[in-house]
């Protein structure tokens, strides 16, 4: 664990971040693994303090799209939203990279509205990057073709990982699209050809000049 995750995101109040670690539980989890599921009752709300995770929604015919992604020192306005508000998920939040999180009961939640200011403007901050984090969504969904979306999404991976590297494969790239692996194989080939990436078992090597 990081013990300077949360000191930076509260550093105006060393009461908050002593009180965020003396009532929280810290959970380890491995690459895959599923936080919380959709229709799932909302006890605590994650704080992400080491790996990353990713909140999908599935719509009705099984397909997922990704939503965002959640990195170190971040948490999810969903579980905020719901778990205050006694409301199931509505969202699934999956363990992109090995990952410790930090899970705050929500009694503590909404008594820390109430006491520390520095806590509620964590979570209007939060609110305010996820929200435009789902306009970006829809307007690609709107307005971007498949392949821009696809290599939005392959950037925003490389960007995430520090690395031109990606490993995963074409069908997890698809459930996160929201669309179907043979479209995104396809696509992939097509921008090989353009020397834009190269492909390899389970991986995607982006191009250095992109």
């Amino acid at each position: 664990m990081n013990p300077n995750i949360i000191s930076s995101e509260f550093s105006s109040s060393k009461e908050l971040t002593d009180k965020l670690y003396q009532n929280g539980i810290l959970k380890t989890y491995r690459e895959g693994e599923v936080i919380l599921d959709e229709n799932a009752s909302i006890r605590s709300i994650p704080i992400v303090m080491k790996g990353l995770l990713k909140v999908i929604r599935t719509e009705e015919d099984g397909r997922e799209i990704l939503l965002y992604y959640i990195k170190a020192g971040e948490s999810c306005i969903m579980s905020f939203l719901g778990g205050m508000h006694n409301e199931k998920s509505i969202v699934k939040a999956e363990v992109e990279e090995d990952s410790e999180i930090l899970f705050l009961p929500m009694d503590k939640v909404t008594l820390f509205i109430k006491e520390y200011p520095e806590w509620l403007d964590y979570i209007f901050r939060l609110y305010h990057k996820r929200f435009e984090e789902l306009l970006d969504i829809i307007n690609a969904i709107a307005f971007k073709k498949v392949d821009e979306r696809l290599l939005n999404l392959l950037h925003k991976k490389s960007e995430i990982s520090q690395s031109k590297t990606i490993v995963i494969t074409h069908e997890q790239l698809a459930n996160e699209l929201g669309t179907v692996r043979v479209v995104v194989s396809r696509l992939l080939k097509q921008l090989e050809d353009s020397g834009k990436l190269k492909l390899g078992r389970n991986k995607i090597i982006l191009s250095d000049s992109i």
